[in-house]
């Protein structure tokens, strides 16, 4: 090459050294930079941070991540959301600047994560569709739609009187061991095939129960429709803490998709707990009960996220079932009164209803569905008022007869076929009914066309019921689960079908026979 061309190249190569040079300048990393000044059991004081907003993820060494939750002059508190042993006064912290995140999408069906979106379930990494902040905004008054699709638990004593709309907040609660998770999980197991997806959010849970409950959703078929969020009680306070809200954003994404969504909060009463915890090691000053002022606050921005959305809005909804836990039938306490006036109505469990073997034990006197006959199915309105007054005469008719007053025959009747409906109120655990199944066994108990079948009796029948109406009449069955009113002739042929049935039964053992 002649000294012509390299005097030719010369001004180009040196225009491509320049951008070369330009492109390889690195831009200026500028973190904020804290220190960690104490740490205790699941709390971490820093210092020298002084433009965190509020609920900002912080980074610690060792990969070591927090919350911040308290905002104060002499230092930020940082709710830990790992192993806080691993951190020590002196270490560093920074700033992150964005919002906790969990992964959404699809992915995440069949999972089973921890508090923050992370798998613990040994099946390798979740594919996330995206990433959605753990907090986020309820949606305002103009998206949302009334609460008119029902949400069918599968529990007579629920769907019939206490009824549950698709995007209503309802509160299971009673004291404890007494089948508060069996409900919810039942009514999870009730959505296989109908398009539902179901989340379960474990809070402060005892691995075994939680294996249960994962056990028996993987048996009912409905594990893979399902997302199981994990904190249990050996996690990291603040892992507990923000679990429910991460599970509320897991199963939005669904609603925005147009889904209906169940989410199940088990329970609220330990996460109110992890929440004074947190507090009073942050010295904020106590309340009722040593529970933080803004007790209320936190479960009512978790909770007012569950709602229907109109159809311009994607037409999907969140259905809330937080459970509570009572001690000693107390529901005037604090977390059970604030939750009761959060939600649309509660599910109560009697202690005494479950010792006598009523299951399961739901008290309808002190059960209420704020949102009623509007999220039913016409057949079940025609029957459901019906039914919650007979109950409650009946039960005032048993605590009169128990003084030894000669009755008369009108309420010796009543009598008797108010224990018919009690017992056929009873349900075994984990065999939700279909509606058309519940509204045919109920109205045949209102209507004394089981009067003559003997009480122990009465569970054969209930089985031969259900299999008649479910094999002999499909029409009428597709026609109730459509929205259609029963009629005059629905009357007689569900009538016809019940009194078959009966006829099949064998006669009933007679006692002291071999």
């Amino acid at each position: 090459m002649n000294e012509e061309t390299l005097q030719g190249l010369g001004p180009s190569v040196f225009r491509l050294l320049e951008d070369s040079l330009d492109d390889a300048r690195a831009a200026p990393d500028l973190r904020e930079t804290g220190v960690v000044r104490a740490v205790s059991r699941g709390i971490a004081r820093v210092g020298g941070l002084s433009d965190v907003i509020d609920q900002e993820l912080i980074r610690f060494p060792e990969g070591l991540v927090g919350l911040a939750v308290d905002l104060a002059e002499a230092g930020i508190g940082v709710a830990l959301l790992g192993d806080h042993t691993k951190l020590e006064a002196g270490q560093p912290a920074w700033r992150t600047g964005r919002a906790i995140e969990v992964p959404v999408g699809h992915a995440l069906l069949g999972r089973i994560v921890d508090g923050i979106g992370r798998p613990i379930d040994q099946k390798g990494e979740i594919r996330a569709e995206a990433h959605w902040p753990v907090e986020r905004p309820a949606a305002p008054i103009i998206a949302r739609a009334p609460v008119a699709r029902p949400l069918h638990t599968g529990i007579k004593a629920i769907d019939a009187a206490i009824p549950v709309g698709r995007g209503q907040r309802q509160l299971i609660l009673g004291d404890r061991q007494i089948g508060k998770t069996s409900i919810a999980v039942d009514t999870l197991l009730n959505q296989r095939g109908s398009g539902v997806i179901g989340v379960y959010c474990a809070i402060g849970q005892r691995a075994a129960g939680v294996a249960r409950v994962i056990a028996t959703l993987r048996r009912g078929g409905m594990l893979d429709q399902c997302v199981i969020v994990v904190a249990g009680p050996e996690d990291a306070p603040g892992l507990q803490f923000i679990a429910p809200y991460a599970a509320t954003s897991i199963a939005e994404f669904f609603m925005a998709q147009g889904r209906d969504v169940v989410i199940v909060h088990d329970d609220l009463t330990r996460h109110a707990r992890t929440w004074r915890e947190l507090s009073l090691l942050l010295r904020r000053p106590p309340g009722r009960e040593a529970y933080p002022g803004d007790i209320f606050f936190v479960h009512a921005r978790l909770l007012e996220r569950a709602t229907r959305l109109r159809e311009d809005h994607g037409g999907g909804s969140l259905t809330a079932l937080p459970i509570v836990e009572t001690q000693a039938q107390n529901l005037s306490a604090y977390i059970p009164t604030n939750l009761i006036s959060i939600t649309d109505g509660q599910i109560y469990l009697s202690p005494e209803l479950f010792h006598k073997g009523q299951l399961p034990a739901i008290d309808i006197g002190k059960s209420v569905s704020r949102v009623g006959g509007r999220a039913q199915l016409p057949a079940w309105r025609s029957i459901a008022g019906d039914l919650r007054l007979f109950y409650a005469q009946f039960e005032e008719f048993e605590a009169f007869a128990r003084f030894g007053t000669q009755l008369d025959a009108s309420t010796r009747q009543a009598l008797e076929r108010g224990r018919r409906v009690r017992e056929m109120l009873r349900q075994d655990e984990h065999a939700p009914l279909a509606a058309s199944s519940q509204i045919g066994l109920l109205l045949a108990t209102i209507r004394g066309w089981l009067d003559e079948v003997p009480i122990a009796s009465l569970a054969a029948a209930e089985a031969a019921i259900v299999e008649r109406i479910v094999h002999a009449l499909p029409e009428l069955c597709r026609r109730i689960e459509d929205g259609q009113p029963l009629t005059d002739d629905d009357h007689a042929c569900l009538q016809t079908a019940v009194v078959e049935s009966a006829r099949t039964l064998p006669p009933p053992a007679r006692a002291g026979s071999s």
